[in-house]
């Protein structure tokens, strides 16, 4: 169907799950090019598949990248343009961590040809799988949800400001799905009592804001949860003797719950 790396578990209810930065392979190729393998795996959402483990249990299909967004970000416009002018982002192929560090050796950063390379082969293949799978539950539904599953750092201050919230949510100001929907997430959210934003600093990345079409009955919302929720999360600086965090499935048990009842609410939406 596509390109072997990809991981997709395909389900036959109207509802996509999308893992674009849970991966940390880097391609023999190019990791020569990188200051240190440790380093292009940091910003990984760490994780993060394993708290949706159970997508696969509900008749959902997952779309899963390997490849470390390190290499290449499939979350990001393949122009090249930034999502959030004017603010602070990593871009298509990442120079830097979240934290401004050179994941480059100097003088070994993707030119154009490079990064031309890594679209063919990596994004654009992810998003064709993304696009095959809309096309085939469409036509079975005739309504789908995407739903990109992200994580990042509590505090990250090159980002954004102050503890970011647990769970945020990204619609791009209610563009790419139903307000009804966007309601229904928001308010299973706030159940849990822990902190929440809609969209805030977090909007939506580019998968979220080219697939979600609410008028052609695909509707696309991000998640982007706060690490802390689910892990013992070192709140500040970290090195590789404390970061990534082991998963701890008693920790993670509520959010987990509170994240089953969120894509049982989108499979409810999708298959009115």
């Amino acid at each position: 169907m596509t390109d072997d790396w990809l991981e997709i578990k395909r389900g036959d209810r109207p509802l996509i799950v999308t893992f674009p930065h849970t991966g940390t392979d880097v391609p023999d190729d190019i990791s020569r090019d990188f200051i240190s393998l440790s380093r292009t795996r940091k910003d990984t959402d760490w994780w993060v598949d394993r708290l949706y483990a159970f997508a696969a249990d509900l008749g959902a299909t997952t779309i899963r990248t390997p490849i470390s967004r390190s290499v290449i970000d499939v979350n990001r416009d393949p122009s090249g343009a930034s999502l959030y002018p004017g603010q602070t982002t990593t871009g298509l192929c990442p120079l830097t961590t979240f934290d401004g560090e050179p994941l480059y050796i100097d003088g070994h950063e993707p030119d154009e040809d490079e990064i031309a390379r890594r679209l063919a082969t990596y994004h654009q293949p992810y998003h064709q799988a993304i696009q095959q799978q809309i096309d085939r539950l469409m036509s079975d539904h005739g309504r789908v949800v995407l739903y990109d599953a992200h994580s990042i750092r509590s505090k990250v201050p090159r980002l954004f400001d102050d503890l970011l919230p647990i769970f945020n949510i990204g619609t791009n100001h209610d563009q790419t799905c139903s307000l009804e929907l966007g309601d229904q997430v928001e308010t299973i959210c706030a159940r849990s009592g822990e902190p929440i934003v809609r969209n805030g600093r977090f909007r939506g990345g580019w998968t979220t804001r080219h697939y979600g079409q609410p008028d052609r009955n695909v509707h696309a919302i991000q998640m982007e949860l706060a690490c802390r929720g689910y892990l013992d999360e070192p709140i500040g600086d970290v090195d590789d003797d404390i970061w990534p965090a082991p998963f701890e499935a008693e920790r993670a048990a509520p959010l987990i719950e509170t994240l089953r009842q969120v894509l049982l609410a989108c499979l409810e939406f999708a298959e009115k």
